[in-house]
């Protein structure tokens, strides 16, 4: 009887998987992440399970200067969930100062994704060369499971001081990556700081980002990304370029992850992880029964007449 029971449990948490799960593309400022968190279990937990809920999530903020910190991030992730397989793809440390320097980090289930291609955008364009203090590291990803299978990720991590700069500058390396590439399916995400006294209302007019309507701004101006009580500012973004990747998308799904409520944290406790909520986005699946939200007979069928025949035979 208890061998039948965990045998129908096993068979419910796997429909989501075979029946309606999408594909969660997520971006997370990690605030200053390197081996003092690392050495933190708890935190490290919280990262685990964050960072497991996503196939492909661009870390940000991460400060590992010695290489340490994110192997532990990875197999605290490894470990923690073990029904996928995850690696990571990180750039060279990036930063003006010597003194201070960042690395963009991809960390993508390689079972539902892979790389195709990677471009570290040199910020060499004449006449705005250096635009960024830490300039993109663009990959190009497969995902086949996905209504587009493939697209381009732009990451970015804007300077508090100089985000409307950086923000018009990214408008460039969009430009570049399709022509480079070929590709329309692009999609721009990270810390922008796009939001409060980063980016006032009058300069909105001035970033090109915001005013082509080819772009599609996914997390909404009135969203709070930060974890203080005390700040509201939708500064982490998520942005898709063209009608073909937006309609990809599942409606509403781009959001942040309230990750302090989600596991019942303290705001102190929250800190530890991060000043930042992660930001996320489903894409719509082809090979799923609830695609474009609907769920077909068959796959209904389907599924009441296996868990009919679980049921009758533990009932037995």
């Amino acid at each position: 009887m208890a061998s039948l029971l965990l045998l129908l449990l096993s068979f419910l948490l796997g429909l989501a998987d075979v029946h309606g799960e999408n594909f969660r593309i997520c971006a997370f400022n990690l605030h200053n992440f390197g081996n003092s968190k690392a050495n933190k279990e708890a935190v490290m937990t919280i990262l685990a399970k964050i960072i497991s809920r996503c196939d492909v999530c661009l870390l940000q903020e991460v400060r590992d200067s010695k290489g340490t910190a994110l192997p532990k991030l990875l197999q605290a992730i490894r470990r923690y969930d073990t029904r996928n397989q995850y690696t990571l793809l990180a750039s060279e440390r990036l930063g003006r100062s010597e003194s201070y320097q960042e690395q963009y980090v991809f960390i993508y289930r390689s079972n539902t994704a892979t790389v195709r291609d990677q471009y570290q955008y040199p910020d060499d364009l004449p006449g705005d060369e250096d635009a960024f203090s830490r300039e993109p590291f663009v990959v190009r990803f497969r995902a086949p499971k996905t209504y587009i299978k493939e697209f381009a990720l732009i990451p970015q991590h804007t300077t508090p001081s100089n985000a409307t700069k950086e923000l018009d500058a990214l408008y460039d390396v969009l430009q570049k990556v399709r022509k480079i590439w070929k590709i329309e399916n692009v999609m721009l995400l990270g810390d922008f700081n796009a939001d409060c006294d980063y980016l006032p209302k009058k300069n909105r007019k001035h970033v090109r980002l915001l005013t082509d309507s080819s772009l599609h701004w996914l997390i909404a101006d009135h969203s709070d990304t930060t974890v203080r009580l005390s700040t509201s500012c939708s500064y982490d973004r998520i942005v898709v370029h063209g009608e073909t990747f937006n309609k990809a998308v599942v409606p509403s799904s781009a959001k942040p992850f309230n990750f302090q409520q989600e596991y019942s944290l303290t705001e102190e406790q929250a800190l530890d992880v991060s000043d930042h909520y992660p930001v996320e986005v489903l894409l719509k699946v082809t090979g799923s029964s609830a695609f474009n939200g609907i769920v077909s007979f068959t796959s209904y069928c389907t599924v009441f007449h296996s868990f009919s025949f679980l049921i009758f035979h533990v009932l037995l």
